[in-house]
């Protein structure tokens, strides 16, 4: 007798392949038996009435390294789906983490506000068990977390000795379970690396199995040169590479330099380099207000920054700079989160309003709420457009990646919709209603293709003997209801989750089971 038999539905098994007709049956985590399974018993039976079973999604590039720990039961990636999603990306771990306390402080700026119990990749794992997260919980190790531990914020090449430091922790946190190592070289600490920093520690990489994603160094005019360094690192290290995010950034360069963008990958695959990519469906971005300051500000870390944003002759420069970098910008960039109820009336404006309605600069309101919340401010910005988006989707070696965090429906602020929808927009957006690929492509882009780039090999497709992650909708309902303007509300048309065979969610309510396991890389 099984536990649960899933009746009359549409099976998608995540290889791209036409969907058919079939019964799924589970016992306990694991996908036990698929077919006709008229006159099998189980516990539970539930009739799908032709509505379509998809593997449940695989998040390959998340950030809920940190907000996991205070929203456990991550509605934001249940409720569209998600059952499986990679921490650690951009650079930004939260392990290892230095004995020195200098360093631990810098991590935790670096980071979040947290504890630091752990030293190791693997002791923060164990950390993550005691949460018992709603979903399978995956984690790449920072460069940016790496470089810290090593050397801090200093903007120089590292010594021989902190390059040994750094390939130690890489292949200490690599052999405790990271799947990869990702970099941030648009943030610092990794903004001052070099390009032969990368390809140094990238050699590491491929006796663990891993790979290499990377928020590469440029994502606007000089996006080409930024993808051949990648390209380079996967060319001169072995590993293999991850685009994180691909997407192009500001209006000069629209409908133009994807194209070369996605030639270079083109060219690189076709030289037999494993070079993918990642994206999530929409024109905004999101990520620290701080970016804003140009980065040389940030030698020495975060309390050197605030010390020269305070220091009036050293922001004077920051302003100028910023303002120039930010012509015709400020108004696309909007608060989405700010720590402090002070400064909570911010949320939801653009800088410009900001500025206006307090009678100042632009760059100086935006400096401001950096100061007052001490680098705790978060932003969305309009920077791209909905062609490149679609061009760089149609693409078949571009998977889906929210690039969003853990969160409840009543997370303070205005997210990005990206962490609560990113995966039923792709599906009923871009594949229903656009066509740019069938609904069995589009749920292959976020279950078997990062299954298989992470190396899972008992999740992302449904078959027998795989754990019973689950996704059940119904594609002519299925909408992604989060917005910009309304972020925080779960998806429509998402009927059934199930996570290692448990239900997570029915009919857009989190059931408040956390059955989501952490996961660990092994080669």
């Amino acid at each position: 007798m099984y536990d649960l038999i899933l009746k009359n539905c549409r099976l998608i098994d995540g290889t791209g392949a036409p969907w058919l007709a079939a019964d799924v049956a589970v016992k306990g985590d694991t996908i036990a038996k698929i077919g006709k399974l008229d006159g099998e018993e189980a516990a539970e039976i539930v009739d799908l009435k032709g509505h379509y079973l998809a593997p449940g999604f695989i998040d390959i590039h998340s950030h809920s390294d940190t907000s996991l720990m205070t929203y456990p039961q991550a509605e934001s990636r249940i409720l569209q789906g998600v059952t499986t999603e990679l921490g650690g990306n951009c650079g930004i771990s939260a392990a290892p983490a230095s004995e020195d306390p200098v360093r631990r402080k810098e991590l935790g700026d670096y980071v979040g506000d947290l504890a630091y119990s752990w030293r190791r990749f693997g002791e923060y794992l164990d950390y993550m068990e005691e949460i018992r997260p709603s979903v399978n919980f995956a984690c790449a190790v920072g460069h940016g977390s790496l470089r810290i531990a090593a050397m801090g914020f200093e903007d120089r090449k590292p010594t021989a000795e902190e390059m040994e430091v750094m390939k130690d922790l890489l292949r200490e946190s690599l052999e405790d379970g990271a799947f990869c190592m990702t970099s941030g070289l648009i943030y610092p600490p990794g903004y001052f690396s070099t390009t032969e920093e990368m390809i140094e520690l990238c050699k590491v990489i491929p006796e663990y199995g891993a790979f290499y994603a990377t928020h590469m160094r440029n994502e606007a005019a000089d996006i080409l040169n930024a993808m051949d360094e990648a390209i380079r690192v996967c060319r001169e290290s072995g590993a293999p590479l991850e685009i994180s995010h691909h997407k192009v950034l500001r209006k000069a360069n629209w409908r133009s330099l994807c194209f070369k963008t996605t030639a270079k990958i083109e060219a690189a695959r076709a030289e037999g380099l494993d070079v993918r990519a990642d994206q999530y469906p929409y024109i905004a971005t999101a990520t620290s207000l701080d970016s804003n300051v140009p980065t040389w500000a940030f030698e020495g870390g975060v309390e050197k920054l605030l010390e020269r944003l305070s220091d009036p002759e050293t922001r004077a420069k920051l302003r100028d700079q910023a303002n120039e970098s930010h012509k015709g910008r400020w108004q696309d960039i909007y608060v989405s989160y700010v720590k402090s109820e002070k400064n909570r009336w911010v949320v939801g404006k653009n800088i410009v309003e900001i500025a206006e309605a307090q009678g100042k600069d632009p760059a100086d309101a935006c400096f401001d709420i950096i100061l007052e919340e001490r680098c705790r401010a978060n932003e969305i910005n309009y920077g791209m457009c909905e062609e490149d988006v679609e061009y760089i989707m149609s693409k078949p070696y571009i998977m889906t990646g929210s690039d969003g965090d853990a969160f409840s429906l009543d997370y303070p602020g205005q997210p990005h919709p990206r962490a609560y929808g990113t995966f039923v927009r792709v599906l009923s957006h871009y594949s229903r209603d656009r066509g740019l690929f069938s609904i069995e492509e589009g749920v292959r882009k976020m279950t078997s293709m990062p299954a298989a780039r992470l190396g899972l090999r008992d999740r992302g497709l449904i078959k027998e003997g795989m754990k019973a992650d689950l996704v059940v909708f119904d594609l002519e309902t299925l909408e992604d209801t989060p917005s910009f303007e309304n972020p925080k509300v779960a998806c429509r048309g998402i009927e059934r989750v199930y996570v290692n065979g448990v239900l997570t969610a029915k009919d857009g309510v989190h059931t408040g089971a956390r059955a989501g396991k952490v996961l660990r890389h092994r080669k």
